[in-house]
């Protein structure tokens, strides 16, 4: 299920029934939508990393330092797009696959290594 963030005075999650990135301003009481591009693929699952919103969609982890509005690809690795989900840990991004394996990322999600 993907997750709902807050980023600054901002709500921002991954809307279930399209897999795009919506954001709301009045605690969610409305969505607007922030990024409805296909470049990225479908968004499962968001957090926040620093200054900068981590995404996990089915072709690979993206980032965006701007709240959403643009996204660039971090890793589409053929592990990365089997992850289903990614948290960030206050020091590391962790991933889990579909197989439960456990990865995890100390570089924003440019490389990944399997948690042993």
């Amino acid at each position: 299920m993907p997750q709902l963030i807050t980023f600054g005075s901002e709500l921002i999650r991954v809307n279930p029934a399209t897999s795009r990135v919506e954001y709301s301003t009045n605690s969610g009481r409305t969505w607007n939508s922030r990024y409805s591009g296909t470049g990225c693929g479908a968004f499962r699952d968001l957090v926040v990393s620093g200054d900068r919103i981590i995404a996990l969609t089915d072709k690979g982890v993206y980032a965006s330092t701007n709240r959403g509005f643009t996204w660039s690809s971090r890793n589409t690795g053929s592990v990365v797009k089997d992850f289903v989900a990614i948290q960030y840990s206050g020091r590391e991004l962790l991933a889990q696959t579909s197989d439960g394996h456990l990865y995890y990322s100390t570089n924003d999600g440019l490389t990944w290594n399997r948690r042993r």
